[in-house]
C-alpha cells in the first residue's frame, strides 16, 4: 500500500469524487493510472483505493491524500507524467496493508480566503472561537445524519484584503466549512452580531431567510490531512513541477484581475 499527497486546482472539476459525465479529480487520477498500466482498462478502481476527503466542485487541495496498492516504481513524478497539469502528486509514503486514507486520518484542515478588505478580523476571531468544541451543526450542512462534529480549532487572520479562516477537525459535514465562513463573514462585516453563532448552533432549525448559505467554493483549500503513523517523503522533481504549474496559474489570474480592474475603472470614467 502506498499513499500519495496530491495538490490540485479545483476550478475546472466537479469535485473530487467521480460523477457521471462531468470531469472530476478522481477521474483524472484513474485515467493516469490506466495510462501507466497500473489500473486495468476494465477495472473500477485500484485495489484498496481510498481518499482523505471528497472536496466539492471548485474546491482546491494542497494535501489531498489517496492510497492504493501500487508498484514500487510508481513515484509522484511518474504519476505526474500522465496527470493533467492542474493535478500534481508531490509526495508519497509507504503504508501498512490495512491503511485507509479516509478512516485513518487524524484531522483535516481547510483554509478559506475571504475577500473582505473592510471587515473586522477581531469580530470574526471572537465569533470563530464559538465554533470550537463539539456541536450539532445541523444548520451548517444539508446532511440529515452525523451532524454532531468536534471542531478542534477555528482561527482567523488578516492577510491584506483577505480574512483567512482556518478550520481543523477530525472530519466535517458537507458544506460545514463554507457555511461557517458565511456566518463569520456576516459578523466581520457587521451584518450580524456574535449572537448569530449561538442561533446557528442551537437546536432550532434555521430555514428560509434565516438559513445559512454556503460561501463560494473556489476560495476553499484542503491544506492538510494528518496521519501520525505515516512519514511522507517529498519527491523534489514532482514538487518543482507542482510549484511551476501553480505559479503560472497565479500569474495568469493576477493578469486577468488586472484586466478586469481596468475594465471596471474604465466604465466608471465613462
Amino acid at each position: 500500500m502506498r499513499a500519495f499527497r496530491v495538490a490540485y486546482d479545483g476550478t475546472a472539476y466537479h469535485g473530487f469524487q467521480r460523477q457521471p459525465d462531468v470531469p472530476t479529480v478522481e477521474d483524472a487520477l484513474f485515467d493516469a493510472l490506466r495510462d501507466l498500466g497500473v489500473l486495468a482498462a476494465d477495472a473500477d478502481k485500484p485495489s484498496g483505493f481510498a481518499a482523505a476527503g471528497r472536496t466539492d466542485a471548485g474546491v482546491s487541495a494542497l494535501a489531498q491524500t489517496v492510497a492504493f496498492e501500487a508498484p514500487d516504481w510508481l513515484t509522484p513524478r511518474a504519476l505526474n507524467g500522465e496527470l493533467p497539469g492542474d493535478v500534481r502528486a508531490w509526495a508519497s509514503a509507504e503504508a501498512p496493508p490495512e491503511f485507509h486514507a479516509t478512516h485513518h486520518a487524524a484531522s483535516r484542515t481547510y483554509a478559506y480566503y475571504l475577500h473582505a478588505p473592510d471587515a473586522s478580523a477581531e469580530r470574526a476571531r471572537e465569533a470563530a472561537t464559538r465554533f470550537e468544541g463539539t456541536h450539532d451543526v445541523h444548520n451548517l450542512t444539508p446532511d440529515d445524519e452525523g451532524t454532531v462534529r468536534a471542531v478542534t480549532d477555528v482561527a482567523v487572520r488578516r492577510d491584506g484584503p483577505f480574512l483567512v479562516v482556518r478550520m481543523r477537525a477530525p472530519g466535517f459535514s458537507r458544506q460545514q466549512v463554507r457555511r461557517t465562513v458565511s456566518v463569520l463573514a456576516g459578523v466581520a462585516r457587521d451584518d450580524a452580531g456574535t449572537e448569530r453563532v449561538d442561533a446557528v448552533l442551537s437546536d432550532r432549525e434555521l430555514t428560509g431567510p434565516e438559513g445559512i448559505p454556503p460561501a463560494p467554493a473556489e476560495p476553499l483549500v484542503l491544506v492538510d490531512v494528518a496521519y501520525p503513523d505515516l512519514s511522507f517523503e517529498r519527491d523534489e522533481e514532482a514538487a518543482a513541477s507542482a510549484r511551476a504549474v501553480f505559479e503560472r496559474r497565479r500569474v495568469d489570474r493576477q493578469t486577468a484581475a488586472r484586466v478586469a480592474g481596468e475594465l471596471a475603472a474604465g466604465v466608471d470614467r465613462g
